[in-house]
């Protein structure tokens, strides 16, 4: 493999190798805490006191368009949380990927300062 010449060629190379290390540990969703009571009645959750908590979810959206989630047991919720900050940082990362693709393919210089909907510059 020939070594990359450009900045921009440098970048990609660059983004290319983060965007592997990032998808390799990667989860999709959103994280939220709640706080609960629970089945003993006469337990303090009922009352004034504090609920149980805080109860790691994660929550996504499914196959058929529902939100959908699941529990995250206390030992992994370190690793889920810095997972699913992967997701955000690979999202970013093939964003500017694809920016220096097109930059790659259709010079700033070549392009036309129009839109689609008007025509317009």
């Amino acid at each position: 493999m020939k070594e990359p010449t450009t900045k921009a060629e440098q970048q990609r190379e660059q983004l290319l190798r983060q965007i592997e290390q990032l998808a390799r540990r990667a989860l999709f969703g959103t994280l939220s805490e709640t706080y609960r009571t629970c089945g003993t009645p006469g337990c303090r959750c009922h009352r004034e006191g504090p609920k149980h908590g805080p109860h790691l979810y994660v929550s996504y959206r499914g196959d058929k368009g529902k939100t959908t989630g699941y529990y995250v047991p206390k030992a992994v919720q370190a690793e889920v949380r810095k997972s699913i900050e992967a997701w955000s940082q690979l999202q970013e990362n093939l964003w500017r990927l694809a920016q220096l693709n097109k930059e790659r393919l259709i010079p700033t210089s070549l392009r036309k300062n129009r839109t689609f909907a008007t025509g317009s510059n």
